[in-house]
């Protein structure tokens, strides 16, 4: 018997800001990043995605740029350090007491982001969720590349990156429950059976009045 399904975005969800801004800032902090412009550069393709707008490989290859020619460890080693000094105290509390509650239940829980997999993969299990996905890029020599591999996990992208991880998990194919805050996830809202808006943006916030979409505002304590 197939159970309910609970997926989440990731960013302005279940975290208060944008996981791949926050690594941004942090590899800026760290001294990885020399181009003095390149925060404000990010700054303007995440208004672009604000807008439903964004140039995807544009972002992918900004957001890698400063990771190429270090090693994959290395790269992990740098993700992980961000998850528990700039991401983790960033995740509201209402979002995981909900995370909690779903794993006592055996819930099957998903996050779906249009941020790098190497983030999203990090963050989840800090989340209390096991499966997650985000946007792949290519290796080479085991190391990060700023080439998107495979359908991003963006737009309609997510619809095809839920349908093939419900192939392997048909366990998980019952009813879909989504909780987004993004213009950019009205494609998945519409294929849920039920959606919850979390701090959504006007954009959303308009669509689901039409639809009658719950609205939850999350905020850190």
């Amino acid at each position: 018997m197939s159970q309910p399904l609970y997926v989440f975005d990731l960013d302005n969800t279940l975290i208060d800001g944008d996981s791949s801004t926050i690594f941004s800032r942090f590899l800026v902090r760290e001294g990885y990043v020399s181009d003095p412009e390149y925060l404000l550069h990010e700054e303007r393709l995440m208004l672009d995605y604000a807008r439903g707008e964004m140039d995807l490989q544009e972002y992918v290859a900004l957001i890698l740029s400063p990771l190429i020619g270090l090693s994959r460890d290395d790269v992990d080693q740098l993700v992980a350090r961000c998850v528990q000094t700039d991401i983790r105290p960033r995740i509201y509390p209402q979002a995981l007491a909900f995370i909690q509650l779903l794993q006592a239940q055996h819930q099957p829980m998903l996050i779906i982001s249009a941020s790098v997999s190497l983030l999203v993969k990090a963050i989840a299990p800090v989340l209390g969720i096991r499966h997650a996905i985000g946007i792949e890029v290519k290796m080479d020599n085991d190391r990060y590349t700023d080439i998107i591999d495979g359908t991003p996990s963006y737009q309609e992208g997510k619809i095809t990156c839920l349908h093939h991880w419900l192939d392997a998990h048909p366990q998980a194919n019952g009813p879909l429950t989504f909780y987004t805050d993004s213009i950019n996830d009205l494609p998945l809202c519409r294929r849920a059976d039920e959606v919850f808006l979390v701090n959504p943006c006007s954009q959303l916030a308009a669509q689901g009045e039409q639809h009658r979409w719950p609205v939850l505002n999350w905020r850190l304590d």
